[in-house]
């Protein structure tokens, strides 16, 4: 299991018997090892949380550090091999049974991947599990120079699924090592025979992937990691920039520098992600942020970042800029965490069960409690859900994804000697509200049902603009949807006071008054659908 030190699997700090108690029910669910690390390396929410693997668990503790910047290059002084090295120490004298190498933008390159393993080698005591992204498609030379250095694990991808922003590809780096000293014993026909599997299921899920045809050497200047390119293009989409995807990508590496050189590794690489798809969702360059910075409303991921919620990067914060994102508000200096008072487990349990334990198919668990307690408004959404369309989990993939073609048949089977034949017969045309009633068969019997044809295009409203030159007019930054609405008409607001909340795709930005004021006028509902510059409030 992956986890994110004092952050959990989430994107925040928690309390740390949330993240003790996450960790031993991780255990007793199946959980071996646990690749431990901190998005920004440091050692003050990695030490809580390897202490927790070993002493509520008899699993293995892989403390990670991860990679940014190159060794190699000689003006590079903050992220050298000697603060690697220094902090594999640190983690492997806080009781780590393993020192992970966390490469996630696949920056680590063949002649550095060398130098460091080696110096890990020479210094450690642990075995070393590296791990990178191949974005740029030279890392199975990374991999070789490491193995050749002693590298003791490497993580690869079955060839139908490697490459790119995967690993590097598993039959080839087989290959690679036959008649070597480190050769491999996999069975390569195998391994074979499981990639053109994997190849063919694959094209099931083409929408998911990351759009990259090949591997991309910009990647050593943007160094965005390789789970989160492959993310960031349906964001991108979802805020309206889908045509402007490069322009994000050369931000990412401007809001980087702008940052002060961090490492990013969920969650902090998000928070660089979201800095960089708003400044180019509102026009706005990095000079513009440093000159009108105490005017602009930042997501609240930066806001949290700069705030310490998600701990200390190396060299800490630039302190101007910290200043103009924060405001008022004052950073932490030490853990988050220390700040969270411990949850009362057995009483939020049994209030988590007198709202969720209903209507369901399965006996709601502790590990439903968990997982809430991480993620209250993802684990509520998929809650509701599976109360509205109940288990779909038994449905054939291409089915789920891309529906049915007329006169195609699909079996679900729904448990032991339960099963499903579907035919779908024919769709009638959609009535003035877009509703249409599809015909089917469900083991032989005729049904119907209406639905909503969201395909048939429907009159688009258009919402009033923002009028930039008047600044009593507060609309949205960017597009999402209108979560919630924090002040009412008529109530008196002072500067840098929250006003709004726009969502999209897990960015969340708080829009705060721009003077002292009264609420004149509140124009949009909650759950509105909004554009960039929409018109939302009216101050007077």
């Amino acid at each position: 299991m992956l986890i994110r030190g004092s952050n959990g699997v989430g994107y925040k700090a928690y309390s740390d018997n949330l993240i003790g108690e996450f960790v031993e029910q991780a255990w007793e669910n199946g959980v071996d090892v646990f690749r431990i690390f901190d998005s920004l390396n440091w050692m003050k929410s990695l030490g809580p949380c390897i202490e927790h693997v070993r002493t509520r668990t008899n699993g293995l503790a892989e403390g990670s550090i991860c990679y940014t910047n190159d060794i190699l290059n000689p003006e590079n002084t903050k992220y050298n091999l000697k603060y690697y090295v220094n902090l594999a120490k640190e983690i492997e004298n806080a009781g780590a049974h393993i020192l992970g190498v966390k490469d996630m933008a696949g920056l680590l390159k063949p002649y550095a991947a060398y130098e460091l393993i080696s110096a890990l080698k020479s210094e450690l005591k642990i075995p070393i599990h590296l791990h990178t992204h191949d974005t740029s498609s030279i890392q199975s030379a990374t991999y070789l120079k490491a193995i050749e250095a002693g590298v003791d694990v490497v993580d690869v991808a079955l060839g139908g699924l490697s490459g790119l922003t995967s690993q590097p590809n598993f039959n080839s780096v087989v290959e690679m090592m036959k008649f070597q000293d480190r050769a491999s014993s996999i069975n390569i026909d195998s391994l074979n025979e499981y990639s053109n599997y994997w190849e063919t299921v694959r094209d099931y899920y083409y929408p998911f992937e990351s759009g990259l045809k090949a591997g991309s050497g910009e990647v050593f200047k943007h160094e965005i990691p390789g789970g989160q390119y492959s993310n960031l293009k349906p964001q991108a989409q979802a805020l309206g920039l889908e045509s402007r995807f490069h322009e994000i990508t050369k931000m990412y590496g401007e809001v980087n520098t702008l940052f002060g050189d961090i490492v990013k590794v969920t969650p902090s690489s998000k928070v660089v992600g979201d800095m960089a798809q708003y400044l180019v969702s509102n026009n706005l360059t990095i000079q513009d942020v440093i000159e009108r910075g105490d005017s602009i409303s930042f997501p609240q991921s930066v806001v949290d970042l700069f705030k310490g919620e998600l701990g200390q990067p190396v060299g800490g914060f630039p302190e101007a800029l910290q200043k103009l994102i924060l405001k008022d508000q004052k950073p932490y200096t030490d853990r988050p965490n220390a700040h969270i008072p411990p949850l009362d487990l057995d009483q939020e349990y049994k209030d988590f069960k007198k709202i969720f334990e209903h209507d369901l198919s399965r006996t709601i668990d502790y590990t439903d409690f968990l997982s809430y307690q991480l993620y209250p408004k993802v684990f509520t959404d998929a809650f509701n859900k599976h109360l509205k369309y109940d288990n779909l989990m038994n449905l054939p993939t291409k089915n789920f994804f891309y529906g049915m073609e007329i006169g195609e048949e699909t079996i679900v089977e729904l448990d032991k000697g339960k099963t499903l034949l579907i035919t779908l017969d024919s769709i009638g045309k959609a009535n003035e509200d877009g509703i249409v009633t599809v015909y089917f068969k469900v083991n032989g019997q005729g049904r119907s049902v209406e639905i909503k044809d969201t395909a048939i295009k429907v009159d688009k409203v258009e919402n009033l603009k923002a009028d930039k030159n008047d600044t009593n007019e507060i609309g949205a930054p960017l597009q999402g949807m209108l979560s919630t609405i924090l002040v009412k008409k008529g109530e008196k607001v002072s500067k840098n006071q929250p006003l709004f909340i726009i969502e999209a795709m897990k960015m969340e930005t708080t829009i705060t008054a721009n003077t002292d004021a009264t609420v004149k006028k509140i124009v949009l509902k909650t759950g509105f659908m909004v554009n960039s510059e929409d018109l939302v409030v009216v101050l007077e």
